[in-house]
């Protein structure tokens, strides 16, 4: 039996310099079918920032998953996913690397630092939306399963999203 669930969407953090492959990635999770929020920044250095809310970023939500550039100005994108998976409070943040680096130590290196997946631009945009409807295990934990007799969603004007349990 299904259940309505109260929770949020997933936040997700696009870290992308190009602004035509920002353009694909986005246009690709808006069309998916999963509710979310995107943060959406051009800089290593701001993404490190967001990460660990600081500066203007004091107050952004930790993100769900991150799609991360390789190639970025400022900080590399290399160096913001060895920071992230060294640090203990976000190393558990799924990570997807989205770059046209096909370097054989920069795939060896991001699969050694467990990153969920390596995709080489131009991304294959069904594989990109199976992936990312894939991850969502990852935050499925943070959905709010209301008990018996409790209002529901659809007493209210918010989205529901169903999820399986078992």
């Amino acid at each position: 039996m299904q259940r309505e669930t109260v929770g949020r969407p997933m936040d997700i953090l696009l870290v992308e310099d190009s602004v035509p492959a920002a353009r694909i990635a986005i246009g690709t999770l808006k069309n998916g079918d999963f509710h979310h929020r995107l943060t959406w920044l051009r800089d290593g250095q701001d993404a490190s920032d967001f990460l660990r809310n600081q500066g203007v970023f004091a107050h952004a939500p930790r993100p769900d998953l991150i799609l991360l550039d390789l190639g970025l100005p400022g900080k590399d994108g290399r160096d913001v996913l060895a920071e992230t998976k060294a640090d203990d409070n976000l190393r558990d943040i799924p990570i997807v690397i989205m770059t046209s680096s096909t370097d054989q130590t920069d795939i060896v290196r991001s699969e050694n630092l467990s990153v969920e997946a390596y995709l080489i631009k131009p991304v294959d945009l069904k594989k990109f939306q199976k992936l990312v409807r894939k991850l969502k295990r990852f935050w499925k934990e943070d959905m709010v399963v209301p008990p018996s007799g409790v209002p529901t969603v659809s007493d209210y004007d918010i989205n529901i999203m169903p999820i399986e349990i078992g």
